[in-house]
């Protein structure tokens, strides 16, 4: 069998990686975007990001990865969301990116707390497979949802990275958003995801699934969808291209 030299091992690699980066950008669905929030200028003045999923190859590829169930940290190579962002951004962007979404030491020259321009809030489940990630509750932590309030307090704008196997329970947490992003798992090509945020490819991505307003409406009827207050939060195939 012919052997592949190093320079068509690179090759290959950068193959198969703008293969993964492209099937992210594909997959990303626009769930909420008030007042054209998205997508986001790269030279913007101040962007905070916070989430323990930002910066955490293993909650992106979750679980059959590496090992069955997955993992958090760095498990195998690849880029964050977080790295994303800043591949993405102007070298004049003042980016500060904080897990809790705590920036009580970020000031101004006068003391006072920066109020960012855009706040990226990354939350959702940890690594799992199979029957280990059932559960009858698909609300957010309290950790993720603190760290969307906390963002939400310090920035003019908020944009939601939601990162799951499956619909969460967000509805909440979209009202607060100016902009919410259904990002699904996008394992090792977390730079796909800001390719989109920040414009360089347009959102394309629908639902593949009807999407629950509330943990009572589980097991959803698919076949018999209600209506009004009873209505699910997102149609299946909905997704915003704008």
């Amino acid at each position: 069998m012919p052997q592949i030299g190093p320079l068509g091992k690179s090759r290959l690699s950068a193959l198969q990686s703008a293969r993964v980066g492209y099937r992210v950008r594909k997959s990303l669905v626009l769930l909420k975007n008030d007042n054209k929030a998205l997508p986001l200028a790269k030279n913007v003045s101040t962007i905070f990001v916070a989430g323990e999923a930002a910066n955490d190859i293993g909650t992106q590829c979750d679980g059959w990865t590496i090992e069955w169930q997955g993992g958090p940290g760095t498990i195998t190579p690849g880029t964050t969301i977080l790295e994303g962002i800043e591949q993405a951004v102007s070298p004049q962007t003042m980016l500060q990116f904080n897990r809790y979404g705590k920036y009580d030491n970020v000031t101004d020259a006068a003391g006072k707390p920066v109020i960012a321009d855009v706040g990226i809030a990354v939350v959702g489940e940890k690594p799992y497979a199979e029957g280990v990630g059932d559960r009858a509750d698909l609300t957010l932590s309290d950790v993720d949802v603190s760290v969307i309030t906390r963002l939400r307090e310090r920035s003019k704008l908020l944009v939601i990275i939601l990162l799951s196997g499956r619909p969460m329970i967000v509805t909440e947490q979209l009202l607060v958003a100016d902009a919410f992003v259904a990002a699904w798992l996008p394992g090792t090509a977390g730079a796909g995801v800001a390719d989109v945020i920040f414009g360089d490819f347009s959102f394309t991505g629908k639902l593949p699934y009807t999407w629950p307003r509330t943990n009572a409406q589980l097991p959803f009827d698919f076949a018999k969808p209600a209506i009004g207050d009873g209505a699910p939060l997102f149609p299946y195939g909905f997704g915003l291209e704008k």
